[in-house]
C-alpha cells in the first residue's frame, strides 16, 4: 500500500482543495494531509488569516473521504520531521511549487505536481467573497 503525502493551510476550502486530496487518494492507499498552524498561517499570510482556526481545520480536514489521517506543523523542521517519520512513496504538491524546493522531497520516492483545472485558489475565493460583499 503506497502512502501519500500532501501539506497546505487549507484555510478556506474549495474544490480545487477537494480536487488536490482526491487525485492525491488515487496515486495510494493511505493519505497524510499535514496543516499549518495559525501562527504559521498568520506570518505566511498575514494579519486577518486564518479564516479558519486550527481546531476547525483538522475537523474538516480529517472528515474528508480521501484523508486517513491528519498532522500539524508549525515550523519548516516539524514539517520535515513529520515527512520523514511518515516516509511517504508519493509528496503531492501544486504545480506552482514545481522548480523551487520542496521540504523534505528527500524523504520521498517520488514527488508529484498536480495541475489546478478548475482555476480555484484561496486567494481567488477570498477576493471574490470580499467583491460581492462590496456590491451589496
Amino acid at each position: 500500500m503506497k502512502k501519500v503525502f500532501v501539506n497546505g493551510a487549507f484555510d478556506v476550502l474549495h474544490s480545487g482543495h477537494l480536487d488536490l486530496l482526491d487525485f492525491a487518494s488515487i496515486l495510494g492507499g493511505r493519505l497524510l494531509v499535514a496543516i499549518d498552524t495559525d501562527r504559521r498561517i498568520e506570518y505566511n499570510k498575514g494579519k486577518g488569516r486564518p479564516f479558519n482556526n486550527l481546531s476547525t481545520r483538522k475537523y474538516i480536514m480529517s472528515m474528508l473521504k480521501p484523508v486517513n489521517s491528519v498532522a500539524v506543523f508549525d515550523t519548516d523542521e516539524e514539517l520535515l520531521s513529520i515527512i520523514r517519520n511518515y516516509k511517504p512513496d508519493v509528496m503531492v504538491k501544486g504545480s506552482d511549487w514545481k522548480g523551487k524546493k520542496v521540504i523534505g522531497e528527500e524523504y520521498c520516492k517520488e514527488v508529484v505536481f498536480y495541475e489546478r483545472t478548475n482555476g480555484q485558489s484561496t486567494t481567488n475565493t477570498i477576493e471574490d467573497f470580499i467583491n460581492r460583499r462590496q456590491l451589496l
